[in-house]
């Protein structure tokens, strides 16, 4: 069997407070918005966004420490979310389903969680 591997690591500003929710089993989930951006080939800054889903403990650390605009470090893995709409409709989304987020702070090195680190429960 050939080795594969399914790894991305992320270094961007969180664009919204994280919204701590629990599964029908009780379990926390929250996804975060990440923005990272990138110059194209005109030298102009391109902002790419991510759905980071974390998932337990590191959820509930999440949802404690990070707020909106802070810099967060995010190693995990792509997974994708297919579904169908009301409208039967196929959708997806490719999330980046986190095994270590680093709480990084605000730009000006004052956010609470400065160097803070929450480990995933999900392996990979």
């Amino acid at each position: 069997m050939s080795r594969t591997i399914n790894r991305v690591e992320l270094l961007g500003r969180v664009r919204a407070d994280p919204e701590l929710r629990h599964t029908q089993g009780g379990t926390a989930v929250v996804q975060l918005r990440l923005a990272t951006d990138r110059r194209n080939g005109d030298g102009e800054t391109q902002t790419d966004w991510h759905t980071v889903v974390c998932w337990a403990k590191q959820a509930e650390a999440v949802d404690e420490y990070v707020r909106t605009g802070e810099r967060v470090y995010v190693a995990g893995r792509l997974q994708q979310q297919s579904w169908e709409t009301d409208e039967g409709e196929r959708r997806s989304r490719i999330e980046v389903h986190a095994h270590e987020v680093i709480f990084l702070g605000s730009a000006n090195g004052n956010g609470q969680g400065n160097g803070r680190k929450a480990d995933g429960d999900q392996p990979f």
